[in-house]
């Protein structure tokens, strides 16, 4: 098989699963580290040209991540696109199992059931109601049907703006103030939130700085992610 990949977290997936398949992935797939392939890219601005001349047999992408103009161009060229779908965990567990299987992988990997294993065992702590901004300048929030807010509902924290119309609500800092939050849950991508650069905007809400990549990406850090998780919302500080 001859695989490109614009998914970060599907790149991760692959490459340790089904070493060498990989022919090119995107300027922001970053893990595993040492990933040595073409880079083609952006997610958002991939090079057609680059993808089609390693003659991929696939080309793995999703409907959220990739923009429909590109996946259209890549049919045009005589590209096979593998679209995934994915808004809640039990959604990418068997996603990922497709991708595998599609790229050649011979059996289920060990981290894959390692990832099932590890969030049928989660115990929601105790409730708590939180926003979950993903980026500044506009300020933009998790809405409605995400992965990241299923992970968050698993570990007992409820998302309010969950039932907005739109899954990434731009909202204005006095409105994400004024509805209330126990928490406010800030991860590193895509914005890259700090201890100094969040926070100081929900004076007197605990802040809980997470990884998001245990938080956004589906892959081998499923495994990790609900003790990941769990930590960094227990260090939650006002």
């Amino acid at each position: 098989m001859r695989v490109v990949s614009l998914v970060p977290s599907l790149t991760e997936a692959v490459a340790v699963t089904a070493p060498g398949v990989l022919v090119g992935a995107t300027d922001w797939c970053s893990r595993p580290a040492g990933l040595d392939v073409v880079r083609v890219g952006g997610t958002k601005n991939p090079d057609v040209a680059a993808i089609a001349a390693l003659r991929p047999e696939l080309v793995l992408a999703n409907e959220e991540e990739n923009r429909a103009p590109d996946l259209a161009a890549h049919r045009a060229a005589g590209l096979d696109n593998h679209v995934t779908t994915i808004r809640t965990l039990d959604e990418g567990l068997r996603e990922l199992e497709r991708v595998l299987a599609a790229c050649g992988a011979g059996r289920r990997p060990r981290w894959l059931a390692d990832a099932e294993a590890a969030w049928e065992s989660v115990t929601p702590s105790a409730p708590r109601t939180a926003v979950v901004p993903i980026w500044r300048r506009p300020w933009m929030v998790l809405g409605r049907d995400t992965f990241a807010g299923d992970l968050l509902a698993r570990l007992g924290v409820h998302n309010l703006y969950a039932d907005h119309d739109e899954r990434y609500p731009r909202i204005a800092l006095d409105e994400l103030r004024a509805a209330g939050p126990d928490l406010v849950v800030l991860p590193d991508e895509p914005y890259r939130f700090t201890p100094d650069d969040g926070p100081e905007a929900f004076p007197g809400t605990a802040a809980a700085l997470v990884d998001g990549r245990m938080l956004t990406w589906y892959g081998p850090s499923l495994a990790e992610a609900p003790r990941a998780l769990s930590r960094a919302l227990r260090a939650a500080h006002r």
